[in-house]
This record gives C-alpha cells, sequence and structure tokens, in this order.
C-alpha cells in the first residue's frame, strides 16, 4: 500500500465494491469511529469508548444518524495499522475540514482524526425537512484534520463557482462545503410529478463550495430488492 508521508496522518483505501481504509499510527496518534466500525488492528493499539465530547454532542450524533457511543483507537507503537470497512456499497473519501465546516448525509461517517467535531445540523425551512430526503437533521463536521466519508454508490465532486446552480435527485447529495446554499423545490409541473418517477422535490444547491454527489440511495437500493425478496407464505 502507498501510505501519506509521514507527518501527515498515513492511509490508503482499498478495495473495489466495498472499500475500506488503512490508517497507520504512531505512539500518541488516535482515530475515533462508531462503535462497531473496526476490522482488524495491530497489537499496539487501544480502544477506549466514550461520548467523544460529552452528551449533549453524543445526543446530537444519534439525531443525525451516528452512535451516541464512539470508539478510540490510539497507538503506543510506532507503525500500526487500523482498518475500518464501510458499510455499504460504494466509496470512502477523505476530507480535510481544516478552515472550512462541511454538511454531510445522515450515516455518512465513517472515522476522523479526535481534532474533528461532529454535530447535528438542522435544515432550514419545512420543505427539506419533509421532502430533502435525509429529513431535518443532517451532520455538521468541523474542527482540523481528516475526516473519512462513506458514498453511496459512485462518487463525483462538483466545484460550484458563486451563483451556481445544480438539482440533485433527493438522497444523491452525500455532503457539501457549509458555504454551499441547500434547499428543497417542488418539481413543477402535474405530468412531472405524477409520471416522472422522482418525487415531488428535488435538492437544490447553490455556491459557492464544494459538494460530493453519490449515485445510489441505501432507501433506493432497498426498493430494489423488494420484488426478489421472499414472499410470506400466510
Amino acid at each position: 500500500m502507498n501510505y501519506a508521508p509521514a507527518g501527515a496522518l498515513r492511509y490508503e483505501v482499498f478495495g473495489d465494491n466495498m472499500p475500506a481504509v488503512s490508517i497507520r499510527l504512531n505512539p500518541g496518534e488516535s482515530i475515533f469511529t462508531q462503535s462497531g466500525g473496526m476490522v482488524w488492528m495491530d497489537n499496539g493499539i487501544t480502544m477506549t469508548t466514550n461520548m467523544q465530547g460529552g452528551l449533549m454532542k453524543g445526543l446530537g450524533r444519534m439525531f443525525s444518524g451516528e452512535s451516541l457511543f464512539m470508539a478510540t483507537y490510539t497507538s503506543s507503537m510506532p507503525n500500526q495499522e487500523i482498518v475500518i470497512a464501510s458499510t455499504f456499497p460504494g466509496h470512502i473519501v477523505a476530507i480535510d475540514v481544516s478552515g472550512r465546516g462541511i454538511i454531510a448525509q445522515r450515516g455518512a461517517f465513517l472515522c476522523a482524526q479526535p481534532s474533528v467535531t461532529l454535530s447535528a445540523h438542522v435544515v432550514r425551512g419545512l420543505g427539506a425537512g419533509l421532502f430533502g430526503g435525509e429529513g431535518f437533521v443532517l451532520q455538521r463536521i468541523v474542527g482540523t484534520g481528516l475526516v473519512f466519508l462513506e458514498i453511496d454508490g459512485s462518487l463525483k465532486e462538483r466545484v460550484l463557482a458563486p451563483g451556481e446552480t445544480i438539482k440533485v435527485d433527493t438522497g444523491n447529495v452525500a455532503a457539501y462545503e457549509e458555504t454551499v446554499q441547500y434547499q428543497a423545490q417542488m418539481v413543477k409541473g402535474f405530468k412531472n410529478v405524477l409520471f416522472g418517477g422522482e418525487g415531488l422535490f428535488l435538492t437544490t444547491l447553490t455556491g459557492p463550495g464544494k459538494v460530493w454527489l453519490q449515485t445510489m440511495t441505501m432507501p433506493g437500493f432497498a426498493k430494489q430488492l423488494i420484488p426478489f425478496l421472499p414472499k410470506s407464505s400466510n
């Protein structure tokens, strides 16, 4: 594996449809993730479980689709490996949040450096909350250092110029910088609503800022599987 140079967090994302991230820690270095996120780790790494920021921040994470308790992994030896895997087919993206805030979809958080903070983010507006696909509460990620996010399906990154707008189908917004305006708008036209097959609302993103888009959503994937699931004989 090709890791980042010494002095930075050393990591390597590997795997195709079900990726994982391998992180190398030196003495005193840590990474935190949701409880149960670790796949394997070297013997020189120890785990502690806590609320990562206290009760209120823990409750905020619960509302944004994450765990109340977080697991922190700390190395006591040089060059110790820990591997954390995604929970859904797709991609893992590393984002440096230093100097910028990121808003991410519910459940997107995989792991981060301890200098990164997660909290609940309330989407303003009735339309965004009721029909924006991810509910009123998303998650806000700030601090310094790297956060790793799970992307459902394939990943597309876009940098929006000031005033530039794109419309995205419900649930396909994985994350965006805080400078981006997020708004849910109703699809125009009776025929579009009735026969378009897309739902009543689209998410409108307006720059400036970077957005991370995903080609798949977990609810959409589950819907496609329903016809193939065994039916009850009762």
